[in-house]
């Protein structure tokens, strides 16, 4: 009788969740719009988000990733080289005031960051009239890896949307 007591209290034990954070998948398809903080310009490095109510998408492009003239291949932008992929996890719902004020609110606060070690970002270029161009961003092979070393493969989030400058 004593082994089965002394497996049944192993195997609560065993089995209870620690509380550990698992991010199982990244899904961003339903965010349409891609935002950023004033005008995207192409003179300069840029940072585009995607919110999904506690979580963010962030992009952060070089000067010259954006460009304002149609492109026959694909810009390809290294993730760690000179642009980044970042996955934040907010404590609450997250709005596009924490990341364009001046002064960020204190809440949310950001629960876990994570940012990619791999990948490429390719913008694709087009007109749509003689002053402004369509800008669609991609993303490949985008490897997140969390503070515990686990990673996230299950990535819903090649096309990450479009954005319109203008000369």
């Amino acid at each position: 009788m004593k082994k089965y007591i002394a497996s049944a209290i192993c195997v609560l034990f065993l089995s209870c969740d620690d509380g550990d954070l698992e991010i199982e998948t990244l899904d961003f398809d339903s965010i349409t719009s891609v935002q950023s903080c004033g005008e995207v310009s192409s003179t300069a490095s840029n940072v585009l988000f995607k919110i999904n109510g506690d979580e963010a998408l962030i992009l952060e492009l070089p000067n010259g990733a954006i460009a304002n003239e149609v492109t026959l291949e694909d810009i390809a932008v290294n993730v760690n080289e000179s642009g980044s992929v970042i996955y934040r996890i907010f404590s609450g719902d997250v709005s596009n005031s924490y990341f364009c004020d001046d002064v960020p609110p204190v809440e949310p606060i950001v629960a876990e960051e994570i940012s990619a070690e791999d990948g490429i970002i390719y913008i694709t270029t087009t007109a749509t009239d003689s002053v402004t161009f369509e800008h669609t961003i991609r993303l490949s092979g985008i490897s997140l890896i969390t503070g515990n070393d686990s990673r996230i493969t299950d990535l819903r989030i090649n096309e990450f949307g479009t954005i319109t400058t203008s000369l």
